[in-house]
C-alpha cells in the first residue's frame, strides 16, 4: 500500500498542472481569435490534410480553397441533419445562415501555425487529464466523487475536442464558440473541485470558520462572472461580424457598431466590482488571512480586467489586449470558485474517511 500523503500529493500536483494548462489553452485560444487564426487549419484533426502543417503555399494544391470548402460543406450537412434529428432546428439552420459560412480562408503560414500550437496544447491537456484519471483510482472507494469527477473531466475534454472540430467546420459559428467557452469554465471548476476535495478535512482544520452565511454571496458573484465571460464571448463574436462586414478596415469604428450586448457587458462590470468589494469586506471580517488573500487577489484581477476593457473600448481593440482580457476573466472565475470551495469546506466538518487503496 502506498503512503496516503504521497497519493494525495501526486493527485494534487497533476490536478494543479492540468488547471494551469487549461488556462494556457484559454490564452492561446484568445491569441487565435485576436489574430484571426481560427481558420488557420481548415480541417480537423489534421491541418491541411497533414499532422504537421505546411510552411509555404507551394506545398498545397492549386485548388486547395475549393477542396477544403467542399469538404466543410459536406461535413456541415451531416452535422445539420444530426442537429435537426435531435430537435435543434434553429441551430442547424444557423450553420448555413452564418455570413462567412462558405468562405474559405487563404493560406497564411503564421496563422496556420498559431492554430496548430493551439491544437498541440489541447493534446497536452488531454494527456494530463488521462493522468488525472489514473491518479484518481485510489480515491474510488475512499471518495468516489473525486474519481468520477476526474472521469467526467476526461469526457468533457473529449467533447471539447469534438466541439473544436465543429467550430472549425462551421467557420467559427457564434453558438459553437460560446458553448466552447462555457465548457472551458465548467472544466476549470470541475478540476478545482476534485483537487480541493482530496484534502477537505485539512481545509476544515486550517480555515475553520464558524458558519456558511456568505455562501449565497459567493454563488451570486460566481454566477455573475460566468455570465459576464459568456456575454464577453458573444461581444467578441459581434466584433468578428463587424470586422468581416468592414473587410477588417476602420478598426477604430468597430465599437460604435456593436449591439446592446456590449453595453450590457460594460454596465454589469460595475455591479461585479461592487459585489466583489463586498465579498472582500466580508472575508476580512472573518479574520482568516488565507481567505482574505484570495479575496484580495480577486480584486487585483478585476482591476486588471477593467483596465484591459477600457483599453479595448477606447484604443480601437488592440489585438494583444483581447486574449489577456479573456484570460483574466476566466482567471477571475477560477479564483471565485476556489474561494467558494474553500469557504464551503472551511465550515463543513467531514466524517473520517476510509484509507486510500494503492
Amino acid at each position: 500500500m502506498k503512503d496516503e500523503s504521497f497519493i494525495i500529493k501526486r493527485f494534487k500536483r497533476i490536478g494543479v498542472l492540468t488547471i494551469a494548462s487549461v488556462y494556457i489553452l484559454i490564452l492561446v485560444g484568445g491569441i487565435v481569435r485576436s489574430t484571426g487564426s481560427g481558420m488557420g487549419c481548415p480541417d480537423w484533426p489534421k491541418c491541411f490534410g497533414s499532422w504537421v502543417p505546411p510552411t509555404n503555399l507551394e506545398q498545397l494544391p492549386s485548388d486547395y480553397l475549393e477542396v477544403y470548402k467542399e469538404k466543410r460543406i459536406q461535413k456541415n450537412e451531416r452535422i445539420g441533419r444530426v442537429l435537426q434529428g435531435l430537435g435543434f432546428t434553429e441551430v442547424a439552420q444557423e450553420i448555413f445562415a452564418h455570413p462567412s459560412q462558405y468562405i474559405e480562408t487563404e493560406f497564411n503560414a503564421t496563422k496556420t501555425w498559431i492554430e496548430y500550437v493551439n491544437r498541440l496544447v489541447g493534446v497536452v491537456i488531454g494527456l494530463l487529464i488521462v493522468l488525472t484519471v489514473l491518479y484518481s483510482f485510489p480515491f474510488l472507494k475512499r471518495d468516489p466523487r473525486v474519481f468520477w469527477g476526474a472521469v467526467a473531466s476526461l469526457f468533457l475534454v473529449v467533447f471539447q475536442a469534438w466541439l473544436g472540430s465543429l467550430v472549425v467546420s462551421t467557420n467559427l459559428l457564434p453558438e459553437m464558440v460560446t458553448l466552447h467557452m462555457a465548457l472551458a469554465l465548467v472544466m476549470v471548476a470541475l478540476l478545482i473541485y476534485i483537487v480541493l476535495r482530496v484534502e477537505r478535512e485539512k481545509l476544515f482544520a486550517d480555515f475553520a470558520i464558524p458558519s456558511g452565511k456568505l455562501k449565497f454571496l459567493l454563488v451570486g458573484v460566481l454566477l455573475l462572472t460566468f455570465f459576464q465571460v459568456i456575454l464577453g464571448t458573444q461581444v467578441r463574436e459581434q466584433v468578428d461580424l463587424v470586422a468581416f462586414g468592414a473587410n477588417n478596415l476602420g478598426r477604430e469604428t468597430w465599437i460604435e457598431k456593436l449591439g446592446t450586448q456590449f453595453y450590457v457587458h460594460r454596465s454589469l462590470s460595475i455591479l461585479l466590482v461592487v459585489m466583489n468589494v463586498a465579498l472582500y469586506i466580508s472575508m476580512k471580517r472573518l479574520g482568516n488571512s488565507n481567505l482574505v488573500f484570495i479575496a484580495k487577489a480577486i480584486l487585483v484581477v478585476i482591476a486588471a480586467e477593467i483596465l484591459l476593457g477600457i483599453i479595448l473600448a477606447y484604443l480601437a481593440l488592440p489585438a494583444m489586449a483581447q486574449p489577456l482580457h479573456l484570460l483574466f476573466g476566466t482567471l477571475l472565475f477560477g479564483l471565485q470558485f476556489l474561494l467558494l470551495m474553500i469557504y464551503y469546506y472551511a465550515h463543513k466538518p467531514n466524517q473520517p474517511s476510509p484509507e486510500l487503496v494503492a
